[in-house]
């Protein structure tokens, strides 16, 4: 049977030594569908070029970027299914006037993450990587008391998905408060939740641990500048697993520099990889991760079978859990595409 369908993997989904994050998922979900061929396209990282996707139904990336001019001449395109949640490296408005459909992997990043946030929260309070350094170097007689988290107040900077499992996680630590922020979330919401909704101000001037769990977008780049770090007590910490962008690295390195705030740990960062000789990697009151905490074998299985399983929805003619773009689905062009799909699929199966 010839090819009815092909799925594009993004280059940024094959590892160093040749493996591919959706491996487990290709041979699992993909090879058994008739008529379909998966390739390979673009280069790891860059703005995809229109011959990168050209003549794909549905492409699944993990950090390309997809820009208007990715788009031209995409009338075959249906559908990008992103390994992950952040869409910042996708235009998505033009994705919708483009008429394609734009989900991501909630499901998969949820559980992964909260446990990486509540692990940095841990390992802050416990000085870890302060002690390793006492015993290496010998200092085994200046070590000083740790934070225990009893009685201590945590702030969620959002509440969706990744930050009401991280609520849940924090239930059992006999926390005195969990503060949170969120425009979008309502005051039903934060009760089902065991959360006090408070502005961000109130949050950043009453947290012992400040944590960004929010998407980069316009409103949110640099939501946490100088004023905002000021506001934070100097025996507070931060953690961002976030996107880096979310807090002005600037005004982060000056507050940590100058003590204003206790310390931070940070998996995400303004500039990736981090450049050479950044000052954050000098400071020892900060604790980095190469945008890589939350990588856990659960996340990329995860990860790997909900992109191919968004993908394979839109082939049916079906819409997938966790569209970023919604209003595309009635558009009259992806209305067009997806009932062509349907009707393939219906003829092979």
């Amino acid at each position: 049977m010839g090819s009815r369908y092909r799925i594009g993997i993004g280059s940024d989904l094959i590892a160093a030594d040749g493996t591919s994050l959706v491996e487990a998922a290709q041979r699992e979900l993909l090879a058994p569908v008739p008529g379909l061929v998966v390739e390979t396209f673009g280069a790891p990282r860059a703005t995809l070029a229109p011959a990168d996707i050209v003549g794909f139904d549905a492409v699944v990336t993990l950090w390309q970027n997809v820009r208007e001019e990715t788009l031209a001449g995409s009338e075959r395109l249906a559908t990008i299914a992103r390994w992950g949640v952040g869409i910042d490296m996708i235009d998505v408005d033009a994705c919708t006037r483009h008429d394609v459909l734009l989900s991501v992997t909630r499901d998969a990043v949820r559980r992964p993450v909260a446990e990486a946030i509540l692990t940095s929260v841990l390992v802050l309070a416990k000085n870890v990587l302060g002690n390793d350094r006492l015993v290496r170097e010998g200092g085994w007689d200046d070590k000083r008391p740790n934070l225990g988290l009893r009685g201590k107040v945590i702030g969620t900077i959002g509440v969706g998905n990744i930050g009401a499992e991280l609520v849940g996680l924090l239930r059992p630590l006999g926390l005195a408060r969990v503060l949170a922020s969120d425009p979008f979330v309502t005051a039903e919401d934060a009760d089902r939740l065991g959360v006090e909704l408070t502005d961000l101000d109130t949050l950043l001037r009453e947290a012992d641990y400040v944590c960004v769990n929010c998407p980069l977008t316009r409103d949110t780049r640099h939501l946490l500048g100088a004023r905002e770090l000021a506001l934070m007590k100097p025996t507070a910490y931060l953690v961002n697993t976030a996107r880096g962008p979310i807090v002005d690295e600037e005004a982060l390195v000056a507050a940590l520099t100058e003590k204003r705030i206790a310390g931070a740990a940070l998996d995400v960062f303004e500039h990736e990889p981090l450049p050479a000789g950044s000052p954050l990697s000098t400071l020892e009151n900060v604790v980095l991760s190469p945008h890589s905490i939350a990588w856990t074998d659960e996340l990329f299985s995860l990860n790997g079978s909900g992109a191919c399983e968004n993908a394979l929805a839109v082939l049916r003619g079906e819409i997938p859990a966790h569209v970023v773009n919604r209003e595309v689905i009635e558009q009259p062009g992806f209305q067009a595409k997806l009932a062509h799909l349907r009707a393939q699929w219906s003829e092979a199966n």
